[in-house]
Parts: C-alpha cells; sequence; structure tokens
C-alpha cells in the first residue's frame, strides 16, 4: 500500500473495491475460476492487485467479495465486506447495474445518478464496465448488484440521507484511491448537496459548522432538510463550489471559535489548520474602543469563548465585529456570485450570539 509524503497510508475507494470483485465475480462465472489476486487498472493506468475475502457460484450467477482497506484515512467504510453478484443479461442488454443489501438508491434530483439507479457513481461504473470488458473482450450483457455488508447502519454515519441517497451507502470514488485525511468524500457530498438544492430549486440554502448551528439556523429561517448543507469545517469547499453554482441566498452559520476564524481569512475551519490568533482578536477589541485592560486580558485568554465572555462582562460585545468579518472573508470568496449573504453566530447552546446581512455580495 502507497504511503503520503506524512507517512500515512493511502486505501482503496468502495468503487476500486467492487470493480475487483466484480472483475473476479464475472471471470469465475465465464471460466469458472476466481483469481485471488485479482489486478484492476485505476483510472490513472495504476495496475492494482486485490485479495479476494470470499467467491462462490449461486444459481446461475457468480459472486466475490473484497474487504475494503481505507489505509489510514479514518474512513467509515474501512473494513467493509464489498460483495458483487452477477448474472447473464438478456442479449443487447449490456452491463445493468443494481442496489443489493447495503447500497443505496438515489431519490432525488440534482445527483451524476438520476432518481431510481443504485447509488453508484459514474466513475465506479465507467471502471466496473472496462474490468468485465477486459474479460470478455467486449462489453458483455450482465447484471451486476453491489452490496455492502452492515452497509445501512453505516450510511447513518453519511450525509446520504440528506441528499435523497435511500437504502444504504454509496459507491464511491474518482481516482480510485483513498488519500487519508483529504476528507474528499465529505466536501464531495457538500457539493452534491449544493446540486441537489439547484434542482430542487431552492432559493435558500445553509452551510453550518455543526449539529448547535445547524438547527438553531434551521428553526431560525424554517428551511427544509435539503436546504442544510453540512459545511462543518469546510468553509472553502462550500463557498468555493456556490461561487460557481450559485444559489440566491446563502446562509453561513457557526460557533464563535470557528466564525471567528472565518473571520481572520480561515476557509478550513478545523484545528489541526491552525488556532484562532487571539492577538488580531484582542486588536478587534481595541478597535471597537475596548479599554486597554480588556484588549490585554483578551489577548491572553486561553480560548475564542473565553475572549468573547470576557468582552461581553466589559461591555464590548466582539459578536457583530467577528460577523461582519467573517461575512468579508465569505463575501470575498463567494466574488462575482450573484447571490445574497448573512453570517449567524451562536453560542454552545445554540443562541444568536451576533449576525451580519444578509447582503449581496
Amino acid at each position: 500500500m502507497e504511503r503520503t509524503h506524512t507517512s500515512l497510508r493511502r486505501g482503496w475507494t468502495t468503487g476500486s473495491c467492487a470493480t475487483a470483485a466484480a472483475r473476479a465475480a464475472w471471470n469465475g462465472l465465464c471460466g469458472g475460476e476466481f483469481p485471488d489476486p485479482v489486478t484492476i487498472t485505476l483510472p490513472g493506468g495504476q495496475s492494482v492487485a486485490f485479495a479476494l475475502a470470499a467467491h462462490g457460484h449461486e444459481g446461475d450467477g457468480a459472486w466475490a467479495a473484497v474487504v475494503k482497506d481505507a489505509g489510514d484515512d479514518p474512513d467509515v467504510t474501512h473494513g467493509a465486506h464489498v460483495r458483487v453478484d452477477v448474472h447473464r443479461g438478456p442479449p443487447g442488454s449490456g452491463v445493468v447495474f443494481q442496489a443489493g443489501d447495503g447500497v443505496g438508491t438515489v431519490t432525488l434530483p440534482g445527483l451524476p445518478i438520476p432518481p431510481g439507479e443504485p447509488a453508484i457513481n459514474p466513475v465506479p461504473r465507467h471502471m466496473i464496465r472496462t474490468a468485465l470488458r477486459d474479460v470478455a473482450g467486449r462489453e458483455p450483457d450482465v447484471v451486476v448488484t453491489v452490496s455492502i455488508a452492515g452497509g445501512r447502519a453505516m450510511a447513518r454515519h453519511t450525509l446520504n440521507g440528506r441528499l435523497g441517497i435511500v437504502g444504504g451507502l454509496s459507491i464511491l470514488g474518482t481516482t480510485g484511491i483513498v488519500v487519508p485525511f483529504s476528507c474528499a468524500a465529505w466536501i464531495d457530498s457538500i457539493h452534491r448537496g449544493v446540486d441537489v438544492a439547484r434542482a430542487l430549486d431552492l432559493p435558500h440554502v445553509a452551510g453550518c459548522t455543526g449539529d448547535v448551528s445547524e438547527r438553531a439556523t434551521r428553526a431560525l429561517y424554517g428551511l427544509p432538510e435539503e436546504a442544510m448543507l453540512e459545511m462543518g469545517d469546510f468553509a472553502g469547499g462550500l463557498l468555493k463550489y456556490l461561487r460557481r453554482h450559485p444559489v440566491g441566498r446563502v446562509t453561513i452559520g457557526g460557533g464563535v471559535a470557528k466564525m471567528t476564524k472565518l473571520a481572520q481569512g480561515f476557509l478550513d475551519l478545523h484545528s489541526r489548520r491552525g488556532q484562532a490568533d487571539m492577538t488580531r482578536l484582542a486588536d478587534l477589541a481595541r478597535d471597537i474602543a475596548a479599554p486597554d485592560a480588556v484588549v490585554a486580558a483578551i489577548a491572553q485568554a486561553h480560548s475564542v469563548a473565553a475572549a468573547f465572555a470576557l468582552a461581553q462582562q466589559a461591555g464590548f460585545p466582539l459578536g457583530p465585529a467577528v460577523a461582519r468579518g467573517a461575512w468579508a472573508c465569505a463575501r470575498d470568496v463567494l466574488a462575482g456570485c450573484d447571490c445574497m449573504l448573512d453570517v449567524l453566530l451562536f453560542d454552545r447552546a445554540g443562541q444568536l450570539v451576533a449576525r451580519y446581512g444578509p447582503s449581496p455580495v
């Protein structure tokens, strides 16, 4: 398994695992033997071998399973058994995909796969078709059913429900490789959430940093679930996509600490990307005429929440200024997008601390 420059081990997507299982199953159905390991070609041209976890014949079909190895990425599907069953299809039918147990079905418009289809994304579909063609010498007539043991339960820890994917997980992957901590799947889910909202002609969407701010934002505006984009720490991932795929109104909501980071120009709000600058927060207090003693105390505060509390007690709340700064940062990312923007700051109890906007970007 490859390692990145940070020595974290890379893994394989569910799409790669399904491709390997499909090739092995089809080979078993055509020739009676299941290659183990089975080799596939990734979209970038790299050949990769996968060990089979199990295989067999069942009725007039064959099946094979591969255990997903996500490397050092904290992927919910790490260790999952990805099984593919193949059966011969009617002449001229080509490759037909079906969702087995644990793989979801698309129910909303806006995704790369239309409603009613199994949630097997375009690149994995292409990989599977290519692998089957390599065995048969042409595109075969075959029904391919992809299953993931325990996939329904795993899907509760993903954004699939919000995207209208019901019944299980999606078969994902664009490169076939999982890069540890790249969070590519999460960011892709944010983008797909925007696509669904646009397909539903929703006039207003909201991206929030966590459950508390999301519940408070949704209650404040009465937004439908499809309008809520689980932004998490990826403000940049959401805002940059919205710039290219605009919605009429955008709300960004979050706790005081993460919104302070946004106000200071951070687009990745995770703590590992850096901490809020307390000196800059103290300068902000000075700008709103806080006394020198308060400014000094904020500069030495151990957290943004503590700094906010100090300023509030002294009668110089930081919330409005931080909300304005966060709005300005988001506006700069959205530059050229014809939309209204507002920013909401909440405390840990979900109480609104400050807001700025809505105003055009």
